[in-house]
């Protein structure tokens, strides 16, 4: 992110809107992180307060009730406007009664500033119903008599949002694909952590101050430049044969065949990107010390962030927050798709992760050693390290060392191992183990996850998992056996 200037720390909470959703959630804690009092209003503050940090204050609020906002709005400075309504039939309506209910209620509380990021697009243009309704709500919130700084952005990229994850999921899944007009319309996408600095300096601007400030990136680009840029650094193939005809209905569909954006959001999000949606008034730049990167940076922060925040994350807590998750094919997380399953055994944690430390070298793999044996003979024909390396010490293993065609990226002694995969394959692979005690003995969690480059790498998931819903859980339930379970 762009260093911006200090913030000035008011002693009235700033208040966020749409605290669960993608700015919101990540605008929530770059505020606490800088020291100011935040409060997040949602609908439903019990789901979003285990997630947040014990000093930031999650609220029950809902725009579509007036009622409910007078006590969220209460002593207030600044407040962040940051809902839409884009998932509902009747999203205009729903948008404008919203935004109605907020300003009255920020007026009525005595709100210093309304802060609001809406959609870039010239009134002198025609504007898609959801571009039209994105300026309809900065013209109402600005009805208030409250100051209002209204950011309207294009396409943000970020590792999460709609648009990315839809070019993402474009690119990753079709080589080969049809590109209707849509496609090669310009934009000028801003990366979410330009569009967040923006945010965050707007506290810094005078109490009366406001106005529409269009915000972009350095780059004026089309969806097809941005799946070029994204395809080039993830280094997948990518062919585009234009058709003249394939309407946002059509295009809507076929997004929905592909992607994980079902078709009423993708019809919306498509007849928001058939026209232009550059900035003109460069006026932020003057107002604002950010300075917005390109396309290709853009990308390259939203895949490094991928990368960390899977370093850091704990399988057994994603998992859990969708109940048992299926197994065939394995649950999605980013780009990468996982296969992890679970067995209880009675033994304690450090006897239960003895075996899991053990793991490869001389004991083998647990299950079907001969086939872990001919996927190193397979690696070695294909210019892989194969299974010759081994491992150093029968029992103990430090981050780095080799274990097999595995090397040892993350291990918590008694408690957790994470393998990263050195064979060739079409991708990235990890297996990882967990040890958690549970009252009656230790839960062991076993997880494999595939970052696929391309089709060819799906082909290779999908063409080996009857061998993983064997191997894996023959692996596992050894271990256990070894453990004492």
């Amino acid at each position: 992110m762009n260093d911006t200037t200090s913030i000035s720390h008011a002693a009235a909470p700033v208040l966020v809107t749409g605290a669960s959703g993608y700015i919101g959630g990540r605008l929530v804690r770059l505020l606490a992180s800088r020291g100011l009092a935040v409060r997040a209003m949602v609908r439903r503050p019990e789901a979003l307060r285990a997630q947040l940090s014990a000093g930031i204050d999650v609220v029950a609020g809902d725009v579509m009730d007036r009622a409910s906002l007078d006590a969220p709005l209460r002593g207030v400075g600044t407040a962040y406007y940051l809902v839409h309504s884009m998932g509902a039939d009747a999203f205009e309506e729903a948008d404008r009664l919203g935004a109605r209910n907020f300003a009255e209620a920020a007026r009525a509380a005595g709100v210093t500033r309304i802060v609001y990021v809406g959609g870039l697009g010239s009134a002198d243009e025609e504007l898609s119903p959801h571009l039209r309704s994105r300026h309809e709500v900065g013209r109402i919130l600005g009805e208030a008599g409250v100051p209002l700084v209204e950011f309207r952005a294009s396409i943000v990229i970020g590792s999460g949002s709609l648009s990315y994850e839809m070019i993402r999921s474009l690119t990753e899944r079709l080589p080969v694909m049809i590109t209707p007009r849509w496609v090669h319309v310009m934009a000028q996408p801003i990366a979410i952590d330009d569009l967040l600095a923006y945010l965050v300096e707007a506290l810094n601007l005078p109490p009366e101050a406001g106005g529409i400030f269009e915000i972009g990136g350095a780059d004026r680009v089309s969806y097809a430049d941005i799946m070029r840029e994204y395809a080039r650094q993830r280094r997948l193939p990518l062919k585009m044969l234009p058709v003249p005809v394939l309407t946002p209905y059509l295009s809507s569909l076929w997004l929905g065949l592909v992607t994980p954006l079902y078709a009423r959001i993708g019809r919306k999000l498509i007849e928001s990107i058939i026209h232009p949606t550059i900035v003109r008034d460069p006026s932020a730049l003057a107002s604002f010390a950010v300075r917005p990167v390109g396309i290709a940076e853009a990308i390259r922060r939203a895949l490094v962030r991928e990368d960390r925040e899977f370093a850091e994350t704990r399988w057994s807590d994603a998992l859990s927050s969708a109940g048992n998750p299926r197994t065939w094919g394995g649950v999605r997380f980013g780009t990468r798709l996982v296969d992890s399953r679970t067995i209880h055994v009675t033994a304690s944690p450090a006897a239960a992760f003895a075996p899991v430390e053990a793991i490869g070298g001389d004991a083998g793999w647990y299950c079907c050693n001969l086939l872990w044996k001919v996927r190193g003979w397979l690696d070695i024909l294909v210019g892989g390290v194969g299974l010759r390396r081994g491992r150093s010490h029968p029992s103990r293993l430090r981050i780095g060392e080799t274990v097999d065609f595995w090397r040892v990226e993350a291990i918590e002694p008694g408690r957790r191992l994470r393998l990263a995969a050195e064979m060739k394959v079409p991708g990235r692979a990890w297996l990882e183990f967990e040890v958690v005690p549970d009252g009656t003995g230790t839960t062991i969690r076993q997880t494999a996850i595939f970052d696929p480059l391309g089709w060819r790498g799906r082909l290779y998931w999908y063409s080996l998992f009857p061998l993983h819903e064997v191997v894996f859980a023959g692996m596992l339930r050894k271990i256990g056996v070894i453990a004492g379970g």
